[in-house]
């Protein structure tokens, strides 16, 4: 079935209204696109008990998240609970609870956390649904997102990001299945996904994503030029297979890098 675009205007804080919905593009890979999936091991998730930097996730939840837009109750209590601190370099531990982004090596940053609480609670999505991330990263995202319950499958292309969050999301606990591998054609094998989230920013909307959502699902992602201010977009799937966008405003991630770049 045919998933037609269409454009919702919606007032929200710090939105961009005049800017376009961006062009959906197909590509069809020239080879199948091969994945190496690795599972942690099972391990009780963290808690905020003994746990000498909870004092500074709590503050970062009610003063970075809470007090401005983000009141999913199940985002908040995830990121009340995933030690952010594991997740980062040791040369920038002491600002794991800032409210900014850091590096991660590679080229790569842990997102700021606010907008990890937006894009998690964009997806709108229950304990029990299944996700897709499209660039793994530190791991962080993927650790609120098991931590709100949700089924996990992540794709990161840089081999030693993929190693070191894999690694790490198994020593904090969180479940989730990630795959060293080109984002771009999504996770066919694994769909449909009740949500699918994109940490980094294409200058356009693979298809491929959009046709890997089930019906009422939505894909949460940044698009928009290298090195410029992006648009944060909801895309939304009916069960007729209409696709809406919602402007979340404005953004700067780092590029979405494909394959031989």
């Amino acid at each position: 079935m045919k998933r037609w675009i269409w454009l919702i205007a919606l007032p929200f804080a710090a939105c961009s209204a005049s800017a376009p919905l961006p062009a959906v593009t197909e590509v069809v890979p020239a080879d199948a696109n091969p994945l190496s999936t690795i599972a942690p091991a099972q391990q009780p998730p963290s808690t905020t008990a003994g746990d000498e930097r909870a004092a500074e996730r709590l503050d970062m939840v009610e003063f970075q998240l809470a007090e401005r837009d983000i009141a999913d109750e199940n985002v908040l209590e995830a990121m009340r609970q995933v030690p952010r601190h594991r997740f980062v370099p040791e040369d920038v531990v002491d600002l794991a609870y800032s409210d900014s982004a850091l590096p991660i090596g590679y080229g790569q940053t842990i997102s700021q956390p606010y907008i990890v609480g937006l894009m998690s609670q964009a997806l709108d999505v229950d304990p029990g649904s299944k996700v897709l991330e499209i660039g793994t990263g530190s791991g962080y995202q993927a650790a609120v997102l098991a931590a709100m319950g949700c089924q996990v499958y992540t794709m990161e292309i840089i081999p030693e990001l993929a190693e070191r969050a894999t690694n790490t999301l198994a020593e904090t606990g969180y479940d989730a299945t990630v795959a060293n591998a080109d984002g771009y054609f999504g996770w066919e094998e694994h769909a449909p996904f009740d949500g699918i989230i994109v940490t980094a920013a294409p200058d356009h909307v693979p298809q491929p994503l959009i046709d890997q959502l089930a019906p009422d699902a939505a894909l949460v992602i940044p698009v928009g030029p290298i090195g410029a201010v992006q648009t944060m977009w909801k895309f939304s799937v009916n069960r007729t297979g209409e696709v809406t966008g919602e402007n979340l405003g404005g953004v700067m991630f780092v590029p979405f890098t494909r394959s031989g770049e």
